[in-house]
């Protein structure tokens, strides 16, 4: 059983996004409360293989409330936790054509944390145009047959 503490909706917006893999997280004590409380940001964070470890950057988690001197920073960095042969794989994959990895969405699994990563392709503005377009054609689709239906 799953829990979604937060998704990166802006992800599917600029990316295309091929595979997606699921990974452990490396976290302080504060920082598993602030995420139960989802008080977490997935915007902008990104990962990285280095070294043939796997880093995530740029996700805020914000400090908990109830701390003490003890509390995280924000912004840290933390590792992610994948089979070794998983990160050569995606590490081989990342330095292909323009892929990235990306945070989907962060989850509790069985009571530990749990991030999905994305391998995605970036857009091109008119790719996220005629994504906009297709959604506003859909829409107006299914007003249309709203509107056909409450008239019977």
């Amino acid at each position: 059983m799953e829990k979604l503490i937060s998704r990166n909706r802006k992800a599917y917006h600029d990316y295309h996004i091929d595979e997606t893999y699921e990974a452990g997280i490396v976290l302080t004590g504060t920082e598993v409360k602030s995420l139960r409380a989802g008080r977490v940001n997935l915007r902008d964070s990104y990962a990285r293989v280095e070294g043939g470890e796997l880093f995530l950057y740029n996700m805020h988690i914000s400090p908990y409330d109830q701390g003490n001197r003890f509390n995280h920073d924000p912004l840290r960095t933390r590792k992610l936790l994948m089979h070794k042969a998983e990160i050569a794989r995606l590490a081989g994959k990342v330095k292909e054509k323009g892929y990235t990895l990306i945070p989907v969405k962060i989850y509790l699994k069985k009571g530990l944390v749990k991030v999905e990563l994305a391998l995605a392709r970036g857009k091109r503005l008119y790719d996220k145009r005629q994504a906009i377009a297709e959604r506003e054609q859909r829409r107006e689709m299914e007003r249309s047959l709203k509107d056909k239906m409450q008239g019977w």
